[in-house]
C-alpha cells in the first residue's frame, strides 16, 4: 500500500483491474468488489482520488460543488499520468478500468484515449463537452433506473456518445438506485474475460 493506491493480487499477474472510486469514498471502497470480480490470477489496483472531500470524509477527483468544475482538467491529466505509470509494470492492453459514479466519469474520459482492454462504467455520467474519438476500447455501462443522484439518462447519453464515435458499448440497467448491483457481477466478469488478452503460457 502507498498513500495513493492499494494493490492486491499476485506479483506476476498478467492482467490488471484498476478501480476508481466515487465522490466522497476512498481507495478501499471498491477493493473487495475488485478482488471478487478479478479472481486469483489478476492484479487489482485501487487508485485514491487526489483531493480531500469538502465535507471532510473521503476523497474526490475534482470538486463537484464548484461551478463548471475548474479542477476537472487537472484531474484528467493527473489520472492519465497515473495510468500510464502503471503501464510500466503491465501493459495497458492488459488492463480493464472500472469506475463508480465520479470515478466512472473519470474512467471513461481518460481511458478512452488510452489503449486499455476495456472500461466498466457504473452509475457514471459524461463530462461537459466530452466527445470520445476512435479508436475506442469496449465499454460496459451499468446504472440503476431509480438512481436519485446520477440519472439513468446519463448512461444512455454516454452510450450514445460512444456509439456515435464508433465504439463498442453495452448498457445494463437494473431496478436499483446509486450502487453497483451484485446481480450484474457475472456480466462484469464475462466482459473482463472477453476483452483481456489470452494469458501467455
Amino acid at each position: 500500500m502507498t498513500d495513493d493506491l492499494l494493490i492486491r493480487g499476485p506479483a506476476d499477474a498478467e492482467q490488471r483491474l484498476v478501480l476508481l472510486h466515487g465522490w466522497g469514498a476512498d481507495a478501499d471502497d471498491l477493493l473487495d468488489l475488485g478482488e471478487e470480480l478479478a479472481g486469483r490470477r489478476t492484479g487489482v489496483v485501487s487508485l485514491r482520488a487526489p483531493e480531500a472531500h469538502p465535507c471532510g470524509v473521503g476523497r474526490q477527483w475534482y470538486d463537484l460543488q464548484q461551478s463548471e468544475w475548474p479542477g476537472l482538467a487537472g484531474a484528467r491529466q493527473q489520472l492519465k499520468l497515473r495510468l500510464e505509470a502503471l503501464a510500466e509494470s503491465l501493459p495497458l492492453e492488459r488492463t480493464v478500468v472500472l469506475g463508480f459514479s465520479q470515478g466512472a466519469a473519470m474512467a471513461l474520459d481518460v481511458a478512452s484515449d488510452l489503449p486499455v482492454a476495456g472500461v466498466i462504467c457504473c452509475s457514471g455520467y459524461p463530462h461537459p463537452g466530452w466527445n470520445p474519438r476512435a479508436p475506442l476500447p469496449p465499454i460496459l455501462l451499468t446504472h440503476g433506473r431509480a438512481d436519485p443522484m446520477v440519472p439513468y439518462a446519463a448512461s444512455e447519453e454516454l452510450q450514445r456518445l460512444w456509439r456515435n464515435a464508433g465504439g463498442d458499448s453495452q448498457l445494463l440497467g437494473f431496478p436499483g438506485e446509486h450502487t453497483i448491483d451484485t446481480a450484474l457481477f457475472p456480466a462484469l466478469r464475462r466482459f473482463m474475460e472477453q476483452h483481456w488478452p489470452t494469458p501467455s503460457t
